[in-house]
């Protein structure tokens, strides 16, 4: 038990110092560790004389580093509540078909630039989750098998879909795209993160409130009932935000695949099952770990390898590894 609060308070206390130190840490080629650090000093002390070193720290690395920590939280966030929802360990926006769809959605926006990029991922990522819940819906009952099936199905229909977009639109326009698809932080900017913060801390702020429900969701639709929760109303909101949260994100920062799986498990084996304790851990856990392969993203050679490459390399034997425990089969 003292462990676990150790472990909690470390995760309230770490989050500034990583950021940090993220913020000190860049491509070989600019400002290194101690010339930055330096220059933050003397920034906050108001001696700063560097102009082009002030642009690098405050308008190139701060915004990255901001968005790659709130998309880190929203997704792991979103993860935590879609499992709780669907009572499947194995579900995350990924599995479920949130981020392919989400990604359609914002690439057709990308492509057309009349659409709203933020409010049509939402719409597509929302529209992935239902499918992949309403295509694995038997007789009152959702199966892990069916709803992972359903969930590569669906993904794989949004990604043929985001596919016939990359095809058919302008070609200065598809190579944003495709390194969009990849999961990528390199074109962030304050402009990208004013364009998501709203949408993913309103969401935040109502899986923490809703946080409590959660647990009682988790133990099905009969025990919410008797326990004086509506669990249809509670899902809808529930679900409604974790899509908000994930589509948001995407929608500026692109495909990061089964960031938020493993997340979610690593916090249950560190603070335990409970959602009220877990939920908030998850937001700053997740945003510090993929602030973490960011930075390495940026640093581990002369150029910078999209994020989404090291999250899945990360997720997909975790997820594995994950069914073989679950013991998920044809049953």
């Amino acid at each position: 038990m003292k462990g676990r609060r150790l472990i909690i308070w470390l995760m309230y206390l770490l989050p500034v110092p990583v950021m940090l130190v993220s913020l000190c840490v860049g491509p070989s080629a600019g400002p290194g560790f101690t010339e930055s650090l330096e220059y933050l000093f003397r920034i906050l002390s108001g001696t700063a004389d560097d102009e082009v070193l002030k642009t690098i720290l405050l308008d190139v690395r701060l915004p990255r580093v901001l968005l790659a920590f709130m998309t880190g939280g929203a997704l792991a966030v979103s993860g935590t509540a879609l499992q709780a929802v669907f009572r499947n360990p194995l579900v995350s926006p990924y599995i479920m078909g949130l981020s392919s769809g989400a990604a359609f959605g914002a690439a057709l926006a990308l492509a057309w630039v009349w659409l709203p990029v933020q409010i049509s991922a939402f719409v597509f990522g929302l529209l992935a989750v239902a499918l992949s819940y309403m295509a694995a819906l038997r007789h009152g009952q959702v199966s892990v098998v069916s709803l992972i099936l359903s969930g590569v199905i669906v993904g794989g229909i949004f990604t043929a879909l985001l596919t016939i977009v990359q095809f058919v639109s302008d070609p200065f326009k598809l190579q944003s795209i495709v390194h969009w698809t990849m999961g990528n932080l390199h074109n962030t900017g304050w402009k990208a993160l004013n364009s998501v913060y709203i949408p993913v801390i309103l969401s935040v702020v109502v899986l923490i409130i809703f946080r409590w429900k959660l647990n009682v969701i988790a133990l099905g639709d009969e025990e919410a009932r008797t326990s004086g929760v509506n669990p249809t109303l509670i899902k809808m909101v529930i679900l409604i935000a974790a899509s908000l949260a994930s589509s948001a994100v995407v929608s500026v920062a692109g495909v990061i695949g089964l960031f938020g799986l493993i997340v979610p498990h690593m916090v249950r084996m560190m603070v335990g099952p409970d959602n009220q304790t877990s939920l908030p851990v998850n937001f700053l856990f997740g945003g510090m770990f993929l602030l973490i392969i960011d930075d390495f993203s940026r640093t581990i050679a002369h150029f910078e390898i999209p994020i989404g490459i090291f999250t899945m390399l990360i997720g997909a034997p975790f997820f594995l590894y994950l069914m073989k425990k679950t013991k998920t089969g044809w049953e």
